[in-house]
């Protein structure tokens, strides 16, 4: 899913960066060992970039959740989003890195029931957290307590929400081409109800 409008900013290279720029993506290629598309466009306002990178480490570093569980968290909010390139280049590190069963996977993509409980309830959750701004019920909090998470990790999954919200919108905004490397796992937002 993309805006009808597209951004008309160049994409950004450590070549052709500010200094601001270029410190930025020099932290973000220390960080991820290259420069993603989506990091090219978010990097013409520098400060986008850098809250990203550093909401994200947290994210990964703090939230106490396995890296299994950060994704499907990243891989549900892109969803509700309908980020495509998030959801390729998160379905990727899912498969590649983060160690997720790939039916986990592929039911996120799909919209579909997730065949494990803990990480269903986990996906359920973070939509739930999406769809509703932030405002869950006492029974959505109920079942995501009761799958074994906790609050503080409801906290960090409004960081996840915040950094993926970043990328996400950016993403809508500049109609980021996947990179190649994540292409085998593409996705294409479904059409959603008007």
């Amino acid at each position: 899913m993309n805006t009808e409008y597209k951004m008309t900013l160049p994409s950004v290279s450590s070549e052709t960066a500010d200094p601001r720029a270029k410190e930025v993506l020099d932290k973000a290629l220390k960080q991820v060992g290259f420069i993603p598309n989506m990091y090219a466009n978010m990097v013409n306002a520098p400060a986008v970039l850098d809250t990203y990178l550093l909401g994200y480490k947290q994210f990964r570093e703090e939230s106490g959740l396995t890296t299994a569980e950060q994704e499907v968290v990243f891989l549900a909010i892109s969803y509700e989003n309908g980020c495509s390139y998030c959801m390729g280049a998160h379905s990727f590190i899912a498969d590649k890195m983060s160690r997720v069963p790939a039916p986990v996977t592929d039911a996120i993509r799909a919209g579909t029931k997730i065949p494990e409980a803990k990480l269903a309830a986990l996906a359920e959750f973070t939509r739930v957290m999406v769809a509703k701004r932030g405002l869950p019920n006492k029974a959505d909090v109920a079942a995501f307590l009761g799958a074994g998470f906790t609050e503080p990790q409801i906290l960090y999954i409004v960081l996840a929400i915040s950094v993926k919200t970043l990328s996400n919108y950016s993403n809508h905004l500049f109609h980021t081409q996947l990179d190649e490397r994540f292409a085998s796992r593409a996705w294409t937002a479904p059409a959603k109800a008007a």
